[in-house]
């Protein structure tokens, strides 16, 4: 994400200006305060909650309840422990009701109470049960409170190599009332860790896997079915207000918004993340209720990520009664995978922690931090709004309208995702949008891009990139990316060429056909041509077949199941490369010293990393794999390098390559 998120960029045109200016830096305006955790104590957030007394309770991925005093850490700056309950299965989970506590595990919602006001829980109340399978993945969440006095909770799909419901109402989203009784809501979901009410209604955050391209936030309402199709097994039982079948659910491939006007009842969702390049693992979602305390984005969503230790920024509006928005990279530079957050009494955030089997770029097992604006505006896109003829941007602050208005401060394209029951998909359909016209309001708070509205596309991501927009006094926006999910085109008038501030010429004939910049949809693993690097034949001159066959396979938390593989230089070399585990791999053999310098370009590969298996084309790279789905293989030939020395292998799938490494030595 360091090319998204960290703002070094040049503004075209304008080298010799922004020379003069100071580097736009986020600690500037939100910096990252780390509460110091004894060593005995392993925090592993599951659940977390702020109390009115200002303690902040959390439950743990080990079974147990914290309270923590000072965690604001005044005075001498020293927080406090204390346990207030243990004994429970991996509680992701925690609300407080005022006397007592309703947490997650893994079969129920429990409810734990004081009732002696010795600072311990004597009371471990079975509120509401569910079915379990036994299965490692029946990961359960909530409850989280409503507007209206009621509960959610959410069952996670079990994997057995693809997402399955092996106990009643695993994938669904099921309304909790303060009775303990289950009311079953909607399904299609398969690992929904974040959810909750957006402005009165229902949204829940959902992570890469089968029958899911990319991470994505979906509105729920009554009886919705968010695609994939395991929780429908329950689909029939009394209660389920979803009407349809595994059956009714088709694999082709088409872009989910597309196979949504043939299925009833299939949500497209709100707003994509893009894989790779606004994180990997969407966690948890925060509405801004802050007032103004954490910034300019009051009514904003601030989502979590748990696999590239990030959060990001949503804006949201409703277009014909449909909800959708844009998407911005926001701060990063967390110390483990982000899956609970919390407003501070203080309009500070609280963001708990963990990567135990969850491995994230953030380096350590577990944390807790709390992320404190400075009270500085940040130089930003604020929002992103649908036009009839393209997209409004508002700016937290003037921009310099001369550069705004030069049409090279711009590219926008649009991108989507395929829907079938495999594992993730590639980016497809990838396609330019020409700019026609740029209007610069008098303000400088305003910048309108005006395309062809043929080039708009329903269902699509729209990348929005601004990387020639600077402030008066020569600045960069502090992110440069917008990734706006367009569902529905805002009504309205089109905007004339007389309005416009500038005239993009380079809108020509072809912008007005814009089926001509339209690349072919990227190809699978499977199908991906096969290159020198990449030989998954035997050669027909190895008669007598390779010298030596090494087999290479993934365990849990981002790791090879071999560390060190030695051969001999100059040897045929046979490699099976199995991906036992849930998410996606490849295998890189790089030049020695090479696997981070590769592993980060990779990560930097931007749209074009799924259409190349996220391996970039450099002479560091001796051989690879494509990238293989979970419980899939790939074997590839080789022949090993004749000089001798400590060569790696690596996965460079973004967010795993510092973790996920090995020695590959060659010996005489």
């Amino acid at each position: 994400m360091k090319n998204i998120l960290l703002t070094t960029l040049i503004t075209v045109g304008c080298t010799s200006a922004f020379a003069q200016s100071k580097p736009n830096k986020i600690d500037d305006y939100y910096r990252i305060i780390t509460i110091p955790i004894p060593e005995n104590i392993k925090m592993e957030i599951g659940g977390m909650q702020v109390l009115p007394d200002g303690r902040l309770a959390t439950s743990t991925r080990r079974g147990e309840v914290w309270m923590i005093g000072n965690p604001y850490l005044k005075g001498d700056g020293k927080p406090s422990f204390h346990r207030f309950a243990s004994g429970l299965h991996e509680p992701l989970g925690l609300y407080y009701r005022g006397k007592d506590f309703l947490v997650s595990q893994r079969g129920e919602v429990t409810r734990l109470e004081d009732t002696d006001n010795d600072g311990v829980a004597d009371v471990y109340d079975s509120f509401s049960r569910w079915p379990l399978s036994g299965n490692y993945h029946q990961y359960s969440y909530g409850p989280v409170p409503m507007p209206n006095g009621e509960m959610l909770v959410t069952l996670n799909l079990d994997w057995v190599g693809r997402g399955a419901s092996q106990s009643k109402w695993r994938g669904w989203m099921l309304k909790l009332g303060q009775d303990g009784k289950l009311t079953p809501w909607a399904t299609g979901l398969r690992s929904p860790s974040g959810f909750g009410s957006y402005k009165g209604d229902i949204f829940y955050t959902e992570n890469q896997g089968d029958w899911v391209g990319s991470g994505r936030m979906t509105h729920l309402e009554k009886g919705d079915f968010a695609g994939n199709p395991a929780g429908l097994r329950w689909s029939k039982e009394e209660g389920s207000p979803v009407k349809l079948t595994p059956e009714d659910v088709p694999s082709t491939g088409e872009p989910l918004y597309d196979v949504a006007k043939k299925v009833p009842g299939l949500k497209p969702p709100a707003v994509w993340f893009p894989h790779t390049l606004v994180g990997i693992s969407t966690s948890d979602f925060k509405e801004d209720v802050t007032n103004g305390a954490f910034g300019p984005f009051t009514g904003q969503m601030f989502v979590g990520d748990q696999g590239h230790s990030i959060i990001t920024r949503v804006d949201l509006e409703k277009v014909n009664g449909v909800w959708q928005g844009a998407v911005f990279p926001f701060r990063e530079g967390f110390m483990s995978g982000i899956l609970r957050m919390e407003w501070g009494l203080d309009g500070s955030m609280f963001v708990g922690q963990t990567s135990r089997g969850w491995s994230a770029t953030g380096k350590e097992e577990f944390g807790i931090q709390r992320l404190v604006w400075t009270g500085k505006i940040p130089f930003e896109m604020k929002t992103v709004r649908s036009t009839p003829d393209g997209f409004e941007i508002t700016f937290t602050s003037p921009v310099d309208k001369k550069a705004a208005a030069d049409q090279d401060a711009y590219k926008m394209n649009s991108f989507t995702y395929r829907y079938h029951r495999t594992y993730g998909s590639p980016i497809i359909n990838t396609e330019e949008v020409p700019i026609k016209g740029i209007i610069v309001s008098e303000d400088g708070l305003r910048v309108r891009l005006v395309v062809d509205p043929a080039s708009l596309r329903k269902g699509y991501i729209h990348e929005i990139k601004t990387e020639g927009v600077k402030s008066p006094d020569g600045n960069n926006l502090l992110h440069t990316t917008a990734y706006y999910t367009l569902n529905e085109i805002a009504g309205g008038e089109t905007a004339s060429p007389s309005q416009f501030t500038t005239t993009v010429k380079a809108a020509n004939a072809a912008a007005m056909d814009h089926s001509a910049h339209t690349m072919p949809a990227t190809e699978t693993a499977a199908g991906a041509s096969a290159s020198a690097k990449r030989v998954t034949e035997m050669p027909a001159s190895w008669t007598n077949g390779p010298d030596q066959v090494v087999t290479i396979g993934t365990v849990p938390g981002l790791k090879f199941d071999i560390s060190e593989i030695q051969v001999k230089a100059g040897s045929k070399i046979k490699v099976v490369f199995n991906n036992n585990d849930d998410m996606l791999h490849n295998l890189v053999i790089t030049k020695p010293g090479a696997a981070n310098a590769v592993g980060e370009a990779g990560l930097n590969l931007g749209l074009k990393g799924s259409e190349l298996n996220y391996v970039p084309k450099t002479n560091d790279v001796l051989f690879h794999t494509n990238i293989v789905e979970p419980e899939k293989s790939e074997a590839i030939y080789f022949v090993a390098p004749k000089q001798a020395g400590i060569y790696q292998y690596v996965c460079t799938f973004p967010g795993h390559y510092s973790l996920m490494q090995g020695k590959l030595k060659v010996v005489k």
